[in-house]
């Protein structure tokens, strides 16, 4: 009984202890804000922004959510390097961006600034890139793994983008984010 005590106790800690060293065990959430407050944020510091361009009926933009956006690394990140928007591309409400307004597309069924923001080339989820110079959205369809967002977000956020040609950056790249 006493030998079993032990076996159980040793097992809880080892349980306990690989939740605490586990960067994907801690909970860190992104801190998604609305467009607006993005580029209210903008005019106090710049940072590139990072929109998850999604519709409630795609299934990968859930994956995303759960595996991707959820990771504690790429939140982590996320939050200290960007300005992190969800954005619904069928939202019906006026988007307002750069004293413009985006309204609903009843032809394409999503909102024009959703368009703007892929030059036409919808597919979701997309993970669209505003840099902070004001430069051409960078808009990369499809579900992104941990490690394929690791290499995105630190291209812009450690400030390779506009430096370094996307392609050579990528040769170099080593993911360490799991």
């Amino acid at each position: 009984m006493q030998k079993l005590s032990h076996v159980i106790l040793v097992i809880v800690v080892v349980v306990l202890n690989s939740s605490f060293n586990n960067p994907s065990a801690e909970k860190v959430k992104l801190d998604w804000i609305s467009l607006q407050q993005a580029q209210t944020k903008l005019k106090t510091s710049k940072k590139p922004i990072l929109i998850d361009l999604y519709t409630d009926w795609c299934g990968w933009c859930k994956v995303m959510d759960k595996k991707t956006y959820s990771n504690a690394q790429v939140a982590k990140y996320i939050n200290e390097n960007f300005y992190a928007v969800k954005l619904d591309a069928e939202t019906k409400e006026t988007l307002l961006w750069n004293g413009k307004s985006f309204n609903y597309n009843s032809q394409v069924r999503v909102n024009d600034f959703a368009l703007a923001l892929t030059q036409g080339q919808l597919s979701f989820p997309t993970t669209v890139i505003l840099p902070p110079d004001g430069s051409t959205p960078q808009a990369i369809p499809g579900y992104l793994e941990v490690k394929d967002m690791e290499m995105l977000v630190k291209y812009f956020g450690d400030g390779h983008y506009g430096k370094t040609p996307f392609m050579d950056y990528q040769k170099k790249f080593v993911s360490v984010w799991k």
